[in-house]
Formats: C-alpha cells, sequence, structure tokens
C-alpha cells in the first residue's frame, strides 16, 4: 500500500480501533488457483500478542480453508473505516488562488499474519456465541438475540456448516487520508460539508486528524 508519510497510520490504539469498529475485513489469500478474497467479519483479540489475533468463520462449502497448508500460510486482511468524497467547494482557501482539486479521505488498515484452520466445534461454537453477544450488543437490541434462542439441533447443524480460522497478526499497517496535508481551516469546513451530507464518523475522524 502507498503510504505518503502524512498519511502514515502508526498509533497502535487507532490501528486496533479501526480492526474493532469495523470489523467485516476482505481476507486475501493465495491459493493455488491464484489471489482469491473473502469478505469476514472479524473478532480481534488484542490480549494476545504485540499486534492480537483475529478470528472468523468461513462456509465449511467454502474451499478458502482447504487450500491452507497444515502448517499454516500468510495472508492479508484489509479494514476500512470512515471514507468520503472532498468537493474543492468546501475549502475557504479556493477562492483565494484557485488550486485545488477533488480528492477521497478515507482510513484502511492492513493486518498482515499467519493463517491457520480451527476445524473444531468448541472454537466454532465459543467464536459464534462472542460474536453474536458483541453485535447484539452494538446493534442495541432491548433482548439481545443468543444461540440459546434457537434450538440445539437447529444451532448445532449451522455450526457443522462452518470452519474456524485464526490469524496471528505479525504486523499492521495504517493509512489515514484525512486531510492532515491541507490547511486546518479547510479541513474542519470540508469535515463539515461531509458531516452536512450524513457523514459523521469521516467527519469526526477529519476533525481528529490534527492529532495524527
Amino acid at each position: 500500500m502507498y503510504i505518503p508519510t502524512a498519511f502514515e497510520e502508526h498509533r497502535p490504539g487507532e490501528l486496533q480501533r479501526v480492526l474493532r469498529e469495523h470489523p467485516l475485513g476482505a481476507l486475501v489469500t493465495h491459493g493455488p488457483n491464484g489471489l482469491d478474497a473473502n469478505h469476514i467479519p472479524f473478532e480481534l483479540d488484542e490480549a494476545t500478542g504485540p499486534h492480537g489475533t483475529l478470528r472468523a468463520h468461513v462456509a465449511r462449502a467454502n474451499p478458502v480453508w482447504r487450500e491452507v497448508p497444515a502448517d499454516g500460510a500468510d495472508v492479508l486482511v484489509i479494514f476500512q473505516a470512515s471514507e468520503a468524497y472532498i468537493s474543492p467547494n468546501w475549502y475557504p482557501s479556493k477562492p483565494e488562488h484557485h488550486r485545488h482539486v477533488p480528492t477521497w479521505n478515507y482510513q484502511v488498515v492492513h493486518a498482515h499474519g499467519r493463517l491457520r484452520v480451527m476445524d473444531d466445534e468448541r472454537f466454532v461454537r465459543g467464536l459464534v456465541a462472542r460474536l453474536t453477544r458483541e453485535h447484539e450488543q452494538r446493534s442495541l437490541q432491548e433482548k439481545p438475540w443468543k444461540m440459546g434462542d434457537s434450538a440445539p439441533e437447529f444451532i448445532d447443524g449451522l455450526l457443522h456448516a462452518i470452519v474456524g480460522i485464526e490469524i496471528e497478526v505479525t504486523r499492521l499497517v495504517g493509512k489515514s487520508k484525512l486531510g492532515q496535508n491541507r490547511e486546518a481551516r479547510d479541513r474542519l469546513r470540508a469535515a463539515a460539508g461531509v458531516e452536512a451530507l450524513g457523514n459523521a464518523q469521516a467527519a469526526e475522524a477529519m476533525r481528529g486528524a490534527g492529532e495524527v
């Protein structure tokens, strides 16, 4: 990933925040048929290793897990956070010199690591229970759904149809392109423009870019 110095995201807390708050990652693998990408919600365990461990599950029918060697495989997972189109019309400095063009602001994190297949019912059951609990809470359910709300034989059948994966993260590479290379007045006015379009998350990230 090309990262100009101004946009390099090196804060460990911010890198892991992106993974936590935007858990749908693109798992990029290289198998016998070439490159492949699968979009999967991940769990981040920050307590394991310097960069944490990612855990997820895939359909048993998905060939991706069968293509992993017994000793594991090097993979890349791409996480994308807030993003927004930026119009030059939002910059207060535009009429002063007319030297602005449109751009796109965004945050992404690339997690590099070693993938292992976890074809283990206990592993998968615990993972699904944790993912469900986390995202039911995030969706502000009055009575969060839990696995026990369904018939046991139904859940057992679904669990048998998925396979767990675990990725020991060895490196996190982040890019926060949020207008840090602009004057503060231009960046903040662009943030207001983005927020007016309903993208409060990108606007908040842009406002905080002065601290990056």
